[in-house]
């Protein structure tokens, strides 16, 4: 391999670094929405970028990933305080002068001046509809993700609601969302507690015309920074490749369409 595979960001080999670069240039998916359409990129395990009416979102910004096409935010979302979710140096990156930051309260200390939304709270910010919606584990277990310290988000956009999940079992205040038109929702995440079977049961009661997995390879995340990855059975029996499989045919004959981002090199 040329050059011996060169590292580049933070130990992440160069070839990955163009095939994060790559998704980017090639655009994101469009979905219609009142006052023009919504233009969704996945960027990398929880970072999502959206665009509608002239305005741009990120959503848990990671710098590990390559940001140098990623396009300045007007709003950014934060769902949860540990650096795949809550990245200061990304915010920074991304952050038009003045653009509000909506976090969960243990993100304060690193935004002073982000916003704090607390669960089942709603705000506007950037002219754009946020509710903060409650991510949290019900099975007891290392890693541990309490009730009340963590967020997840509904955005309206135009005639458009989209759900981003972050990292949460399929708690009551998920299942009593309405009207949700895209989702993004973790699968294996933490690990036995979203399983594909887990995630399609509560994908089945929210009924989203659009599905997202995402936040499911937990060893890239862990491992990116410290050199070659290697796959790994991250559901009881199931590869990455053959989890996604499992979510996907289970969702077969409802109204939801699934789709599958690139959320990994």
């Amino acid at each position: 391999m040329v050059g011996g595979m060169k590292r580049t960001i933070r130990g992440m080999p160069a070839v990955l670094v163009l095939c994060l670069a790559s998704r980017l240039v090639a655009g994101g998916d469009r979905f219609p929405a009142k006052g023009g359409d919504i233009e969704i990129t996945p960027l990398l395990h929880a970072s999502v970028q959206v665009e509608y009416a002239g305005k741009v979102i990120q959503v848990d910004p990671w710098s590990f990933g390559d940001l140098s096409l990623a396009r300045p935010a007007d709003l950014i979302l934060i769902s949860d305080d540990v650096g795949h979710h809550l990245d200061a140096k990304a915010i920074q990156r991304l952050r038009k002068p003045g653009a509000p930051v909506i976090m969960p309260a243990s993100g304060k200390a690193q935004v002073p001046d982000g916003i704090v939304l607390g669960n089942g709270e709603s705000t506007t910010a950037a002219s754009i509809r946020v509710e903060s919606i409650a991510a949290y584990d019900i099975k007891p277990g290392a890693p541990e993700h309490p009730m009340g310290e963590a967020n997840g988000y509904v955005v309206t956009l135009g005639d458009k609601r989209v759900y981003f999940a972050g990292v949460t079992e399929c708690v009551p205040e998920v299942k009593a969302l309405k009207n949700i038109d895209i989702a993004f929702m973790p699968m294996n995440i933490p690990q036995e507690r979203m399983t594909p079977a887990a995630v399609a049961e509560c994908v089945k009661v929210l009924k989203p015309a659009v599905v997202y997995v995402y936040h499911y390879d937990q060893d890239f995340a862990s491992h990116a920074i410290k050199g070659p990855l290697q796959p790994r059975w991250i559901a009881p029996g199931l590869s990455v490749a053959q989890s996604l499989q499992v979510f996907k045919d289970a969702l077969k004959g409802t109204a939801t369409e699934v789709r599958l981002g690139r959320w990994y090199p």
